[in-house]
């Protein structure tokens, strides 16, 4: 049997009293990338991506181990969601238009203490401003900045359209203008690299490709660091007390926590590895997150139909944003219909093997988008579902 077989068979017996649709985690895969992702930061701290998590008891599973310290989230209200549930660190990623959590945030000591917000521009410092509803408390705020290639003279642009904030001076005169303004302080720079930790360098199939892009991360990397060692001087000339400089993600933990001048490197896809994380020369982690569709239909030889399974990831659209049928091994799309909102045929001799009923298991693109479709995670361990746990969705929560 492989060990995608024993797999199988590990959550088929694990589940057989649940019906499906079904959502799992593997815990000792879980831990097991932790481990690894630890390994890589090589003593520096992981903030754990919340968005790639999306389930309170695995935030704190993962924040209980050696290594793993605070929570980059990816709204303001779940900011003070999880600060109000104990989180006593959380930086969120994005900037927010929240007003009504900007005047929470701005009339709790306790929330004002534990969170952290993100600008890049002074128009988001006014905003926050006209929203306290006369909150006192000091903002925290980090400053992002653009990680982004830029070749042939800005021309050419490799990277994620994010900050506005691409050189140390734009840096620096964001940092002045938040210690211009009373009520603010700045406590961190973030730098998300987004085109080298979020893209994989090893396409099955595409051997040209995966060279050229690994060309490319090992340009944008050089200079990165550079230019992040550049900002953080910067800054510090403007903020010497700056408490965190935080950069990576997944795909280039080892590499980011290289450089001096990060303190701290963000990390939450890992846990899980979704199929977009298999692409990489860099580390492999194990599956650990998968969802399970019943059969409904056998149409014909080799062809069943599963209940649902449109589960489609966020991102420019393509088939490697959808779903990968994963055990049993073999199944593929019908190129006609893809993965539908309420019934997905699969083709392939595994097909003939399967009865109505049983599961056909599934691995999500990305991480935590898998938790906005299911209300529970069942925690596997071994051949027994050990705990079963809420989602945020499960509590009642959609953020975005």
């Amino acid at each position: 049997m492989t060990g995608r077989s024993a797999d199988r068979a590990r959550y088929d017996r694990a589940t057989a009293h649940l019906d499906a649709p079904v959502a799992i985690v593997d815990l000792e895969a879980f831990d097991a990338n932790a481990e690894d992702l630890v390994r890589r930061a090589a003593g520096k701290p992981i903030r754990v991506a919340s968005k790639s998590v999306r389930c309170r008891a695995l935030l704190e599973r993962v924040l209980a181990r050696d290594g793993f310290a605070g929570i980059m989230s990816f709204t303001l209200d779940e900011s003070l969601w999880l600060a109000r549930s104990g989180f006593e660190d959380v930086l969120l990623a994005y900037p927010s238009a929240d007003r009504k959590a900007y005047a929470e945030l701005a009339g709790d000591p306790k929330l004002a203490a534990s969170v952290t917000v993100m600008v890049d521009d002074p128009a988001q410092l006014k905003l926050i401003d006209d929203a306290r509803d006369g909150g006192r408390e000091v903002v925290r705020v980090c400053l992002e900045l653009d990680t982004s290639l830029k070749l042939l003279g800005g021309r050419v642009r490799v990277g994620a359209r994010r900050s506005p904030l691409h050189s140390p001076a734009q840096v620096a005169e964001m940092a002045r203008a938040v210690a211009r303004r009373p009520g603010f302080r700045l406590v961190g720079i973030m730098a998300y690299e987004g085109h080298i930790a979020g893209v994989g360098d090893a396409l099955r199939g595409r051997p040209l490709r995966s060279r050229a892009i690994r060309l490319m991360q090992a340009a944008a990397r050089k200079e990165l660091a550079q230019r992040r060692g550049e900002v953080v001087r910067a800054v510090r000339a403007v903020a010497p007390d700056l408490e965190f400089v935080n950069g990576g993600g997944t795909g280039s933990v080892q590499h980011t926590a290289a450089e001096d001048s990060v303190t701290e490197i963000a990390a939450g896809s890992g846990l899980y590895v979704p199929r977009l994380f298999d692409n990489y020369t860099s580390f492999s982690g194990r599956p650990a997150a998968l969802f399970a569709q019943p059969v409904v239909r056998r149409p014909g030889v080799g062809v069943v139909t599963v209940l649902g399974g449109g589960y489609p990831a966020s991102g420019a659209a393509g088939l490697d944003r959808l779903p990968e049928p994963y055990l049993p091994e073999g199944l593929r799309y019908d190129p006609q219909e893809g993965a539908g909102e309420v019934q997905t045929p699969l083709l392939g001799s595994p097909a003939d093997d399967l009865l109505i009923g049983d599961k056909v298991w599934f691995r999500h693109a990305k991480a935590g988008e898998l938790c906005e479709r299911f209300e529970v995670l069942h925690l596997v361990e071994g051949e027994t579902v050990t705990a079963t746990v809420p989602t945020y969705r499960g509590e009642g929560h959609t953020f975005l």
